[in-house]
């Protein structure tokens, strides 16, 4: 095993996540531009995407 100082360790964390949160973004960004705009033509479809965009966030 080779020790790691810790800092290090945090940055490399701190990378990962905010990677994983611009891939998040991006994501979201497409979904909403294809899936919700279609949604948006049934009001009950569209009611159901900004469920699952809510449920979705808040995890």
């Amino acid at each position: 095993d080779e020790e790691k100082y810790c800092i290090d360790i945090l940055n490399q964390i701190k990378a990962v996540r905010n990677a994983l949160t611009s891939i998040e973004g991006k994501i979201l960004k497409r979904h909403m531009k294809e899936c919700v705009k279609e949604a948006l033509n049934d009001e009950k479809g569209f009611d159901n995407k900004v469920e699952e965009i809510l449920k979705t966030l808040k995890r």
